[in-house]
């Protein structure tokens, strides 16, 4: 780090709780830690949901009061750099890899969205590109785990899927080299790129 200071890119995988003592490595607090690392970082890279939208450890009530990489920076708590947020529960690798190959190769992010998400990976929705969506199209939808419409492949919309609402590639890149995604697999979307996935209902409901 010293020696590449303001050349290297930091990656940051996981949100950091801002109250005391609730992570340290060595003794040293996360939010130092991370607040030494963003000092002489050229840019960073925000891993994961945690990392870009505070996931699972900022949901309600947040006891630790975790924060994102880009809250942290909005509040000062660590140093503004620009900033890329690869969201996913877990991220998509070839995501991971495709944004740290353009940096390599022309020292910049890709186009980003609104949320500072790669444009390219991240400018459809889900839903968009679902192997189900012709489903959705004839409006044929599954009503229940284990009935016809879920046993032949139907929409799963009405069993709350998200994927409407979700911008990611899962659908178009998959998993375990292409073989498939959640909602190919049977279950609905959970929004997991999604800023507050954790706080916004669906299965995660009785």
């Amino acid at each position: 780090m010293k020696a590449e200071r303001g050349r290297y890119v930091l990656v940051v995988d996981g949100s950091v709780p801002v109250a005391a003592g609730y992570s340290t490595i060595a003794g040293v607090d996360n939010l130092e830690m991370l607040k030494e690392c963003a000092e002489g970082a050229a840019a960073v890279i925000a891993i994961g949901t945690c990392a870009s939208f505070g996931g699972l450890p900022a949901a309600a009530p947040n006891p630790t009061g975790a924060q994102s990489v880009a809250a942290l920076m909005e509040h000062e708590h660590i140093a503004s750099r620009p900033l890329i947020n690869i969201p996913g529960c877990p991220p998509l690798p070839m995501v991971i890899s495709g944004v740290l190959a353009h940096y390599l190769a022309f020292a910049r992010f890709p186009e980003l969205d609104g949320l500072a998400r790669p444009l390219a990976f991240f400018g459809n929705t889900v839903h968009d590109r679902c192997s189900r969506y012709h489903f959705y199209q004839e409006e044929k939808f599954a009503e229940r785990f284990d009935d016809e419409g879920a046993r032949k492949g139907w929409c799963l919309y009405k069993l709350g899927c998200k994927g409407p609402t979700t911008h990611n590639a899962c659908a178009s890149m998959k998993w375990n080299d292409g073989t498939s995604f959640p909602v190919e697999a049977g279950h609905p979307c959970l929004g997991c790129s999604e800023p507050g996935f954790w706080d916004h209902g669906g299965v995660y409901l009785t």
